[in-house]
């Protein structure tokens, strides 16, 4: 695993801790919890079955719900509703959302493009596009250039550069990745640089080794938040575990991409 990383990020203003509040299932019973704080360095997953409510749950975060989605539920950022300049302006929302579908339609290098965001962000700091592309890096396994077109990088490497960018550019205290297991990044390496520089983080996911990784696991069922989990050291085995396995898989995956025949296991 490659060092931990050196950047700074020292523009970055401080995190906020983001409430939810309970709202309603689909059949209108309300949710088994009182509130859910997340503050800086926090990592949950959201897991449940397919159509379970998990990426609801994120989007009413994301759009700082207020009662008014089909959940009902509230988002508190350090405990009160922000207000409309906060929830609207881009610079001062502190989430960001990353997809399985994330693309990007600029034709732009990905130096031109981090450089747009730098200015957009009023930004002064020397040597950010550099240290963006080089924590990117981390996250996958395909090197990123600066004149790589944005067009042109892989599933992987666009969401790479969009968590770094998270980090370095947009400053958000609380990223959300909605399923991007299968997306082609190293995902022990994301939790491990989040909790580095404070972020929360949140994983709607089905991969066992992100949700073992987890300070807690949110569990949907029927459009609605059914329990939370926290592990406190519990799983530390099936971590381990777990670990083995996708080190294991990892190796498989690259020597199939090579075209080996896999013929044993180690």
């Amino acid at each position: 695993m490659p060092a931990p990383s050196n950047h700074s990020g020292m523009h970055c203003s401080t995190g906020h801790t983001i409430s939810i509040l309970p709202g309603r299932t689909r059949t209108g019973e309300h949710e088994p919890f009182d509130r859910i704080d997340i503050g800086p360095g926090d990592t949950i997953s959201i897991v449940g079955p397919t159509g379970s409510g998990k990426s609801a749950f994120i989007s009413d975060i994301e759009v700082f719900a207020r009662g008014d989605t089909a959940t009902g539920r509230t988002i508190l950022v350090d405990g009160r509703l922000p207000d409309e300049a906060f929830v609207r302006d881009p610079a001062q929302k502190p989430v960001a959302l990353i997809t399985q579908n994330t693309r990007c339609l600029t034709d732009l290098t990905v130096r031109d493009f981090l450089a747009m965001h730098v200015r957009s962000r009023k930004i002064e700091k020397q040597g950010i596009i550099g240290e963006t592309i080089a924590l990117a890096n981390e996250f996958t396994g395909e090197k990123i250039t600066e004149e790589a077109r944005m067009t042109a990088l892989s599933g992987g490497q666009t969401r790479s550069l969009m968590v770094a960018d998270a980090i370095m550019v947009s400053c958000a205290p609380l990223i959300l990745l909605d399923e991007v297991e299968n997306a082609g990044i190293f995902k022990d390496r994301v939790i491990d640089v989040l909790r580095l520089h404070h972020k929360a983080l949140i994983f709607v996911t089905h991969d066992p080794l992100v949700a073992l990784m987890s300070d807690r696991r949110i569990v949907m069922k029927n459009g609605g938040v059914a329990k939370v989990l926290e592990p406190n050291g519990s799983e530390v085995a099936a971590l381990r575990s777990a670990k083995e396995m996708n080190v294991l898989l990892s190796r498989m995956r690259e020597r199939i991409r090579e075209g080996d025949l896999i013929t044993g296991v180690a």
